[in-house]
């Protein structure tokens, strides 16, 4: 092999090992059995296991990120179409790299420097916000609580997806609607000053229920 199909190969050999053992479980022993070359030859590419993690890791999260960047440029759709493709951009990316997504999933060792699933979300939460702001100002809402709301979003379907991936019951695009329906029904239905009920308001106080706002 040439250097760089060699590095590939051990790049698809420690994709796989990292998802089907996880980091912890996974030894630069393993990765260069499985592999067939000697230890030193890992070094070489990769100055060793977290070199190689975190080449796998960039990898996945660059591959997903513009997965869903993209269904989210696409100039003069609707905001409800733009929420559907995001959902199936994330589903399709977990139908088709399923090792990949393991991975981000998983905890990253304290000593990566590579971002992990939790940056990618915010990541995709910020894009989200944009849309989310103009659908609040035209609904009359306050664009300033969108960076939550796009938090909340972002976290729903990237939850779903990680369901999903273990329980294949339901078709992806099956998956999406519903993803949708939740979504975008809700956002459609907005308090414009959400609240607690009153008997939790009056938990949260410590007061009785029918006491809180009884003035």
């Amino acid at each position: 092999m040439s250097g760089k199909e060699r590095r590939e190969q051990l790049l698809d050999v420690g994709r796989k090992l990292f998802a089907e053992q996880g980091y912890d479980g996974t030894s630069v022993e393993e990765i260069a059995a499985t592999a067939q070359v000697s230890k030193p030859v890992v070094y070489e590419h990769f100055g060793g296991k977290e070199g190689l993690y975190a080449v796998v890791v960039d990898r996945e999260i660059q591959a997903l990120l513009t997965a869903i960047t993209a269904s989210l440029s696409v100039e003069e759709a609707k905001p409800r179409h733009l929420v559907e493709n995001a959902a199936l951009a994330l589903l399709t990316y977990i139908e088709t790299s399923s090792d990949g997504f393991r991975i981000l999933i998983r905890d990253s060792p304290v000593t990566q420097a590579t971002g992990n699933f939790a940056t990618l979300i915010s990541d995709v939460a910020t894009q989200v916000e944009y849309l989310l702001g103009d659908e609040f100002r035209e609904r009359g809402l306050d664009p300033k609580a969108a960076p939550v709301y796009a938090q909340m979003l972002v976290g729903m379907v990237a939850l779903a997806g990680q369901y999903w991936l273990d329980h294949r019951r339901m078709k992806k695009t099956d998956v999406a609607a519903h993803l949708v329906n939740l979504a975008w029904n809700g956002l459609s239905g907005l308090e414009r000053k959400p609240h607690l009920s009153e008997q939790n308001r009056a938990r949260r106080s410590g007061a009785e229920p029918g006491e809180q706002d009884s003035a």
